[in-house]
């Protein structure tokens, strides 16, 4: 990884690296717990008043919006982490596309931000609510771009994590946004001001005061504990096919560490 966060404060001002902050996963992963705790919450509340009406069926997909999004989030970040094992425990990539595994910061934007914008304007007109999820994946798409700003990501990598995180999006995103005239209605219901509020502040506040992310580090731990390597492999191995440290009982060439996966 190329940039961190400490790195910043050094540095000239630039958007970029604030933009790129949006994207980590200590950062957004809090607000995804809070926008599902509350809509879990009003679930709760109107299944209790309305358990023996015909309005129960909208809480009932509040409640399964909330839990496709953290499914969907879910094997999304599996995926990417994945890619990453497989690059820094094995070196498996692609030289062709510079690919060593899907970017992170790219793929949890794409997959919070469009859905986080949804919840915090449901209740409002149809135009209000695709418009935010539009300006979300446009906002996503920046922080993907940001990893090539500061060097972190290849342009494979960073809009692999785009796509990823905007299909995590689309099939956590309700098929019918609707307004309801009832105020009673689940999907129809304003969110409180202080959830709005309170995304926007920590959106501009904690990629200046959170302290540096150690995601790609513990990553890395992992990838050396299971592939057994002692360093992890490097893009610059990829581009030249470099094999790996080999550890004492592997002194014998081996194919498999050899080469690193070429396109």
């Amino acid at each position: 990884m190329l940039f961190s966060a400490s790195s910043a404060a050094t540095a000239p001002f630039s958007i970029w690296p604030w933009l790129t902050r949006l994207g980590e996963a200590q950062i957004l992963l809090p607000l995804v717990l809070v926008a599902c705790l509350w809509l879990w919450r009003t679930s709760e509340r109107g299944g209790r008043d309305e358990a023996q009406s015909e309005e129960w069926a909208p809480f009932t997909q509040l409640a399964s919006v909330a839990r496709r999004w953290l499914f969907w989030l879910g094997a999304a970040a599996a995926l990417t982490t994945f890619s990453k094992l497989a690059f820094i425990g094995w070196g498996l990539g692609i030289e062709a596309l510079d690919f060593t595994g899907i970017s992170g910061h790219a793929m949890f934007a794409a997959a919070v931000l469009p859905m986080l914008a949804w919840t915090l304007v449901r209740g409002r007109s149809l135009r209000v609510q695709r418009g935010a999820v539009a300006l979300a994946f446009a906002l996503a798409a920046l922080i993907a771009y940001s990893r090539l700003k500061v060097g972190a990501h290849s342009s494979a990598e960073a809009w692999a994590g785009w796509l990823l995180g905007s299909g995590a999006s689309l099939l956590s995103l309700p098929r019918r946004m609707r307004v309801s005239s009832s105020s009673a209605s689940a999907l129809g219901q304003r969110p409180p001001a202080w959830l709005p509020a309170g995304v926007v502040v920590a959106l501009l506040l904690l990629p200046i005061g959170a302290p540096p992310s150690r995601s790609h580090d513990l990553v890395t731990q992992l990838a050396l504990q299971l592939s057994g390597q002692q360093r992890p492999f490097q893009r610059l191995q990829l581009k030249l096919h470099l094999p790996g440290q080999m550890q004492p009982h592997q002194q014998k060439p081996s194919i498999g560490l050899a080469v690193t996966a070429p396109a």
